[in-house]
């Protein structure tokens, strides 16, 4: 069953993390940067790599780049206001203008060469072409991070709880068959492979999976959206990003 939870953690953030990265001393800037960067990176590089089809280590040079240029020297974490949005669009929205402005640059040096000869732009205009909004594989990545640390805190409660018996339920009548396509295991297959008593008890054990799954999700949105009404509507968004990426 430990194969639904991927290895990478997900660090906790909260909005006083992103304070800290903009504004605290030096020593605890960098670490609570570092923190930041840990979490949101691989959406970046899965937004340039599949939503903007940079080969993989141009888009890591060009990650390195905006940290050092845009997020370290401009101080673009002590820009961030959480009542101006969220601060994954503040960060997918200026990488998306770095993009741009170096698809620019690079155009610019390939019209005005050395000796003075207009050249033909090639494969440029598709790639700043390629520069224009498009969250989707970011939003995708960032979604999916999101789950894997649901499941891996809802598979560590069961196991400290000793109610590894919720979490068996849960992925053969519900994990699975969303994330592999699998048929929801028979009530029946579950109570001979579990030892469970009865297929009511397999599911009542589904409702407290799914009720359990609910709360450890919204304890996690929690970390980083604010209130009751954006943590539902970061959980809906969220559903209907993951719902798109199945379809």
């Amino acid at each position: 069953m430990d194969r639904y939870i991927p290895n990478a953690r997900f660090p906790t953030t909260h909005w006083s993390l992103v304070d800290q990265a903009g504004a605290a001393g030096a020593e605890a800037r960098r670490e609570a940067l570092g923190r930041l960067l840990a979490r949101y990176l691989p959406a970046l590089q899965a937004h340039l790599v599949h939503g903007k089809r940079l080969a993989p280590e141009d888009a890591a040079d060009l990650i390195q780049d905006f940290i050092a240029g845009k997020v370290i020297e401009k101080n673009l974490i002590g820009r961030a206001d959480r009542d101006l949005g969220k601060f994954r669009t503040l960060l997918l929205t200026s990488l998306d203008r770095f993009l741009i402005d170096q698809m620019r640059a690079k155009q610019a040096k390939m019209r005005s060469p050395g000796d003075g000869k207009i050249v033909a732009l090639g494969d440029g205009e598709p790639l700043l072409e390629a520069a224009a909004p498009s969250a989707d594989a970011f939003d995708v990545a960032w979604a999916r991070r999101v789950l894997a640390e649901v499941l891996r805190r809802m598979r560590d409660e069961c196991g400290r709880s000793d109610r590894m018996d919720v979490w068996n339920v849960f992925v053969g009548r519900l994990l699975g068959p969303v994330l592999q396509g699998s048929p929801p295991m028979d009530y029946d297959v579950l109570v001979e492979r579990f030892a469970l008593a009865s297929p009511s008890q397999a599911a009542n054990l589904l409702v407290t999976a799914k009720r359990m799954f609910a709360r450890v999700l919204r304890s996690v949105v929690a970390e980083y959206a604010l209130g009751d009404e954006e943590i539902e509507a970061e959980i809906a968004q969220l559903k209907s990003i993951l719902a798109r990426s199945r379809q």
